[in-house]
């Protein structure tokens, strides 16, 4: 395990687990909740530097912080160094304590606009976004990057010492290349070569989803903490038993279903006051369909659920789902015993 507990600027995590950010994944609910469970940092859900969006119902829920426990960290995608820049003072004024930058995001939607790793083949403009923001705003600034923009074309060394050289407080890194997009294991071998090239915090981020692979990243990367997407979708406790594993060596048992069940149904309501029931109930079906996912194999309750137009309703079903699931079968020892 890591001696030196991860620190970004003047912020020490309380762990070196953290959430990643994920467009319309990582709003309030699921952050407070992640770090509940064990994360030590999560960063909130990309908002696009451009001023037009900010007022949307959208970006102002994204960057609604009210309530919200730990560190702050907001993420800003662009390719605009000045547009970036008051990217970062926005959200500095709206409450923001890192600003983090999105070089990482290989989507399509991103890329046309010429930001997210499409900005890796531009080291020149990589340097002025960096300088731009860095010194926009007071708080610290991260970055977050892919190993390279493709498989030939792997410059995440030099782009990570342009970073650190221009006041970069820590480095995401998530091991594929753009061109890979999310297939593939992720390349560690790049990751653990940035990590030598610089003294800022590395993050190691890619395919991490379960505490065996978190441990073996840590190892094979040499990275001071690793950051968890798709992995903790559904599974916020996933932060819980990394910790435990990087602390003892041990597996935690899988949660009972009583905890998934009142996990879930807590993350829902939050998801319903958060954005209003209409809004909340639409929005709850793709958390629900993760949650579910390796107990509703057929599809069939996901199906019948992702129906149901009612919040209150939504809750009602996901309750008896539960009772089902939990009942124990005749002829069976009853699930209780084993808990």
């Amino acid at each position: 395990m890591h001696s030196g507990v991860m620190q970004i600027g003047p912020y020490k995590l309380d762990n070196n687990l953290i959430l990643a950010p994920m467009a319309g994944v990582t709003d309030r609910p699921f952050r407070q909740l992640c770090k509940r469970m064990g994360a030590g940092l999560v960063v909130s859900e990309m908002l696009l530097s451009n001023p037009d969006v900010w007022k949307s119902d959208k970006s102002k829920h994204r960057m609604d912080h009210e309530g919200e426990t730990g560190i702050r960290s907001v993420q800003i995608a662009g390719a605009d160094p000045a547009l970036m820049a008051m990217a970062a003072i926005h959200n500095v004024e709206s409450g923001a304590q890192i600003i983090d930058i999105n070089m990482g995001c290989p989507a399509k939607k991103v890329n046309k606009k010429m930001a997210g790793s499409a900005l890796l083949q531009y080291p020149e403009l990589v340097r002025d976004i960096v300088r731009a923001v860095v010194s926009a705003v007071d708080v610290p600034v991260t970055l977050k990057i892919r190993t390279g923009w493709d498989r030939d074309n792997k410059n995440g060394v030099d782009i990570a010492r342009i970073a650190e050289g221009e006041g970069i407080q820590s480095l995401a890194v998530h091991g594929r290349t753009r061109a890979c997009m999310y297939k593939g294991e992720a390349e560690y071998d790049t990751i653990r070569a940035i990590k030598q090239a610089v003294n800022i915090p590395v993050v190691a981020n890619g395919d991490i989803t379960s505490p065996q692979k978190a441990s073996q990243v840590l190892a094979m990367t040499g990275a001071d903490a690793v950051m968890i997407g798709r992995g903790a979708q559904g599974r916020p406790w996933i932060f819980r038993e990394i910790a435990h594993y990087l602390e003892t060596g041990e597996v935690l048992p899988s949660p009972a279903l009583a905890e998934i069940r009142q996990v879930m149904l807590e993350h829902v309501s939050n998801v319903h006051q958060f954005y209003g029931e209409f809004s909340g109930a639409r929005i709850a079906r793709k958390h629900v369909g993760w949650y579910l996912a390796e107990h509703d194999q057929d599809r069939q309750f996901r199906s019948r659920f992702n129906a149901i137009e009612d919040a209150a309703e939504q809750i009602r079903a996901l309750d008896q789902y539960f009772e089902q699931l939990m009942e124990p079968k005749p002829g069976f020892a009853s699930v209780a015993e084993y808990h």
